[in-house]
């Protein structure tokens, strides 16, 4: 087992280019974008906390109002390279300040319309609008902390998504169902256009860099089989855990005995362990990326696994979910600071692929998960989950192994 644990770090401390310190504090506009994707992440998150309350107005069962995130998961995964593609030649700070844009307008239809048609495009429309920020979004804060210090970068912007569940998707499951749920997708709006003021003011222009990039080079990424490996891990880690949480509201409220009013606070806990997850992760990944994408997916399996078994506990579920936060989404900046390091010089690319290979595994995950719901029960989804998070093992034991053969044959040439 020590044997074990000394190959990881070894190959793990290879991979990170001998990156061993790490500046104490990371640039002011890292934490701007972490701002960013809190909005994104509770977008995202917050439907899973309302859905009983939007089958009702809108008249749909509790699957189909779940479609309301498959749609938004695909909508990240179509525009996520494909906007940053389009706008590959704008800076940074103009892409961003678009998006937030789209964002609003997007959340404003939502709040408006009754018709679930509608609301469904103007998800696909907001989830656009999400991709383009969040891949722009990485590769600004990876560029401005420096390759010692990327994951830990990449883990606070994707703590402001994780905070989201602590802080966003709470709030929002309360206020939909005191008032509406129409009142967080307001809120959501003024958010972002406030945002964009804030984006003007602290992301610096970036334009004299953008004369370099061009698709052409971006798309070198592709050529590159470690990063399709990272890319399998991003979609299946992600995809067993929310396949899971997708439909964990109805779960906790009717098999394991959770008063409604509760169901928020047990949401908190998922996003306080994924917030902690994702802070963790980022930090021990720039030493041992390998190590800790193994142990995060089988955690992640073993948890979602248990939460099935036991979702008839109330106790045992509650405390199963925060462990899911924290080992489901705690490798996540990891694997996208590892798709950023194979992509070499198409960075732009790859952040914006990792992004679509999150949300495809959400896309499938969560529509798998609503066909099982309606036929095997509220536990379906969990089941589902076990099976998309196991997979997570093949492509990241793939990778340490890649990796360990090129320590060894560096090693080789230098004796």
């Amino acid at each position: 087992m020590s044997t074990r644990g000394g190959t990881l770090q070894a190959r793990d401390n290879v991979q990170t280019g001998g990156a061993r310190s790490a500046p104490a504090r990371l640039p002011l506009v890292v934490h701007v974008l972490a701002l960013g994707t809190f909005l994104m992440g509770t977008t995202e998150f917050v439907v899973a906390g309302l859905l009983p309350e939007i089958a009702g107005d809108l008249r749909v069962s509790i699957a189909q109002s779940g479609l309301m995130i498959t749609v938004f998961a695909v909508g990240m995964i179509v525009g996520a390279p494909l906007m940053a593609m389009l706008t590959l030649r704008l800076p940074k700070r103009l892409t961003l300040m678009l998006a937030l844009g789209v964002f609003a307008v997007g959340h404003m239809i939502v709040a408006l319309s009754s018709n679930f048609t509608l609301v469904l495009a103007a998800r696909f429309l907001t989830a656009i609008a999400t991709g383009a920020f969040w891949a722009v979004a990485n590769v600004a804060a990876a560029r401005a902390a420096g390759p010692a210090a990327s994951s830990r970068a990449l883990g606070l912007v994707g703590a402001g998504a994780m905070l989201a569940n602590v802080v966003g998707v709470p709030l929002g499951a309360f206020a939909g169902q005191l008032m509406s749920w129409r009142g967080p997708f307001w809120a959501l709006a003024a958010l972002a256009t406030a945002s964009i003021a804030l984006i003007a003011r602290t992301v610096p222009h970036d334009g004299e860099s953008q004369e370099t990039v061009s698709i052409r080079s971006e798309l070198t990424a592709l050529r590159s089989g470690r990063l399709w490996l990272v890319l399998a891990a991003c979609a299946s880690t992600t995809g067993g855990v929310l396949a899971a949480y997708s439909y964990i509201a109805p779960l906790l409220t009717d098999r394991s005995g959770i008063p409604s009013g509760i169901v928020p606070l047990v949401l908190a806990g998922f996003g306080l362990g994924a917030l902690a997850g994702s802070l963790v992760g980022g930090r021990l990944g720039d030493r041992r990326p390998h190590t800790v994408t193994i142990v995060a997916a089988v955690g992640a399996t073993l948890l979602l696994l248990a939460i099935a078994l036991l979702a008839g506990s109330a106790p045992a579920v509650i405390v199963l979910v925060t462990l899911l936060g924290f080992f489901g989404l705690g490798a996540n900046p990891v694997l996208m600071a590892l798709a950023v390091r194979y992509a070499g010089q198409a960075p732009v690319l790859a952040s914006a692929l990792t992004v679509s290979a999150f949300n495809l595994g959400t896309a499938i995950g969560s529509w798998i998960a609503g066909l099982t719901l309606e036929s095997t029960g509220v536990t379906g989804p969990t089941v589902v989950g076990t099976g998309i998070a196991a997979l997570t093992l093949i492509p990241t034991t793939a990778l340490a192994l890649l990796q360990s053969r090129t320590a060894e044959i560096q090693k080789s040439h230098k004796d």
